[in-house]
């Protein structure tokens, strides 16, 4: 049995979650992490999906019909509202691509050349030389075409940014690839050097931020990041059988709030706006988060029960014509 990646699942979506909440803690410095989040959900994508059976139309279309309709439902719903404007984008770019959740735009891209690698054989043996040429490109790529002037190299919607969504998919690649030298193999080493780069990259995302003059060298603020998430999985990977072995209800809520990460991304850009400041620090919080757990739950079970309907209706019609 594999938790670890699970946990770290929903792990993702309360990082990402908490990263926009801004104005709902007494300092807006507690509201941050959504990267760390982000790398995270790439890392465990790679994780599930690094072993594709299917053709890509079809492993590809099963991505898309487990994304699209809830974009749909929840973009029709803001515009309905008047919760957003279409933000100068044309219903094409709204309802099909990029569509205004940028980070989903991202992982659909990269599900792409991800399938490719994972599907020939040779690369997935070489994984870790697959990794040090894109972290090779991505060097070439800042010294020469990034502008260094400000610091925006974790900027969610820079194209730069998928340099590292994507080493951090084969990342997550490699550690179901090798999964046995890592899986319940915990170690005092690897727990020492996650509170380390913890501790190294939000100092150094600060210190880059505050400071303009070392902005050249923001390079390094990624390479905290991605060592960062290297010892996190690795960690979760070494406990893997006490998290299994965790009370039932924490399992219960870790795998519920998994199953719907998609979902709470997608809603609590309309939900927090209107409760952030709505009471006093910790009430706030407790109803934001209870709002925008409620909201992903109607929307991922509500587009389940149509999209059953629908499947439904179409055997329906299959039989008629058969007839």
């Amino acid at each position: 049995m594999i938790y670890f990646a699970t946990v770290l699942r929903a792990l993702a979506a309360m990082l990402i979650t908490n990263s926009h909440y801004t104005g709902v803690y007494p300092t807006d410095f507690i509201a941050n992490g959504g990267l760390l989040g982000n790398v995270i959900f790439f890392a465990v994508s790679g994780f599930c999906l690094c072993n594709p059976k299917q053709s890509f139309p079809r492993w590809y279309g099963k991505r898309i019909v487990r994304m699209y309709p809830q974009i749909w439902i929840i973009t029709a719903l803001y515009l309905l509202l008047s919760i957003s404007d279409t933000g100068g984008k044309s219903w094409l770019e709204l309802f099909v691509y990029p569509t205004r959740f940028r980070f989903l735009a991202d992982i659909l891209i990269l599900y792409i050349p991800f399938y490719v690698l994972m599907k020939w054989k040779a690369a997935q043996k070489r994984l870790g030389w697959i990794l040090a040429a894109v972290a090779v490109v991505h060097l070439v790529f800042y010294l020469f075409l990034f502008d260094k002037t400000y610091y925006h190299i974790d900027a969610a919607g820079a194209a730069f940014i998928l340099f590292l969504y994507g080493a951090s998919m084969l990342l997550g690649a490699y550690f179901r690839l090798h999964l046995k030298q890592f899986q319940n193999s915990n170690k005092v080493i690897n727990w020492v050097l996650l509170a380390f780069f913890f501790c190294a990259y939000f100092a150094s995302k600060m210190l880059f931020a505050k400071i303009e003059a070392i902005s050249a060298f923001q390079i390094i603020n990624q390479y905290m990041l991605f060592l960062l998430l290297y010892f996190l999985v690795r960690c979760f990977a070494g406990i893997d059988a006490k998290l299994e072995a965790l009370p039932r209800w924490i399992k219960r809520v870790l795998n519920f709030i998994s199953e719907i990460t998609l979902e709470i991304y997608l809603v609590q850009i309309g939900i927090i706006p209107f409760f952030a400041k709505l009471l006093p620090f910790p009430l706030n919080w407790l109803v934001l988060t209870s709002v925008i757990v409620a909201g992903a739950a109607v929307l991922h079970f509500g587009t389940g029960k149509l999209l059953e309907g629908i499947q439904l209706l179409f055997k329906k019609l299959r039989r008629t014509k058969a007839e």
